[in-house]
């Protein structure tokens, strides 16, 4: 059998544009464990390094979580159960989570204060059918200068030549993942989410894929694709919360422990957003209207 070509990865700045760009994204900070029941046997993925300082406070089941490193401030805290702890029936469709998006537009804006000068970004929640609901994240490569193994979704800030976000977040899955030429359906959005350390406001586009993608990392940007089923998500003490104390009060830190990696931060509270709205629950996540109006 003939070897797989790796694409050749479209480049930042295309023909006649500026030079390619620096890779930096936003930083992602934003917001219990049940007893473990029967856990499936879900694939590990790829090996990452773990020989970098360990990870601490970080409880779960054996063998899940990864070697990203979290900044926790001292006086850290547990925080609540996850909103779906309390819901027996946690069976998911891809047409049950569609059908919670489908045409829906941002409620406000989560995070911190939206002071209307963060820079915009776009990110694609893309989903897909694979023997139930899939999700594609990516993790950072670590030959970028910082945040390196992250968990995210693909994505990026605005660029002066996307037409529009829903652009941005193409463009972007496409120069880190070789999505290309499939375009996904756009389906409904997630609500807008401020980042704490990089004056980011991220616009979450829910989209659909025909079927599972024939994804490639592009390695100077992307470590690892991961597909990630939705159900795994749901189990007990895969989900977890930390309060973190920042100027002006607590803020709740949301974590996802999955097998070889921990997804946290802002990807992880846009997929507690996602699984909330599929399952009908409260997210009690707060945000900022739009209109200012806490």
């Amino acid at each position: 059998m003939a070897a797989t070509v790796p694409p050749a990865w479209p480049k930042s700045g295309r023909a006649g544009r500026r030079a390619p760009r620096s890779r930096s994204r936003w930083r992602r900070a934003s917001p219990t464990a049940g007893s473990p029941t029967c856990w499936p046997t879900w694939p590990r993925r790829e090996h990452i390094d773990t020989s970098g300082p360990p990870r601490i406070g970080v409880s779960g089941p054996p063998g899940r979580g990864g070697p990203q490193l979290i900044p926790r401030p001292d006086g850290w805290r547990p925080g609540d159960p996850a909103p779906w702890a309390g819901v027996a029936d946690r069976t998911l469709t891809l047409d049950r989570v569609l059908a919670a998006v489908e045409g829906r537009q941002p409620a406000g804006v989560r995070g911190r204060q939206h002071t209307g000068e963060e820079q915009a970004a776009g990110v694609l929640v893309a989903l897909y059918d694979d023997d139930g609901p899939h999700v594609v994240l990516t993790r950072r490569s670590p030959r970028l200068a910082s945040h390196t193994h992250e968990v995210s979704f693909p994505g990026g800030r605005h660029d002066a030549d996307d037409p529009d976000l829903w652009s941005t977040a193409l463009r972007e899955a496409t120069e880190e993942t070789g999505l290309g030429p499939t375009v996904p359906r756009l389906v409904g959005h997630l609500d807008l989410l401020t980042t704490v350390g990089s004056g980011s406001i991220i616009h979450p586009f829910v989209a659909l894929l025909p079927g599972r993608p024939d994804l490639v990392a592009n390695p100077d940007e992307v470590e690892a694709v991961l597909h990630v089923p939705l159900a795994e998500l749901l189990l007990d003490g895969v989900y977890r919360e930390e309060e973190w104390d920042f100027p002006g009060g607590p803020w709740r830190i949301t974590f996802f422990e999955l097998v070889g990696d921990t997804v946290w931060g802002a990807t992880a509270a846009m997929l507690r957003q996602l699984l909330c709205l599929t399952l009908g629950v409260d997210d009690p996540l707060g945000y900022v209207r739009v209109d200012g109006d806490a």
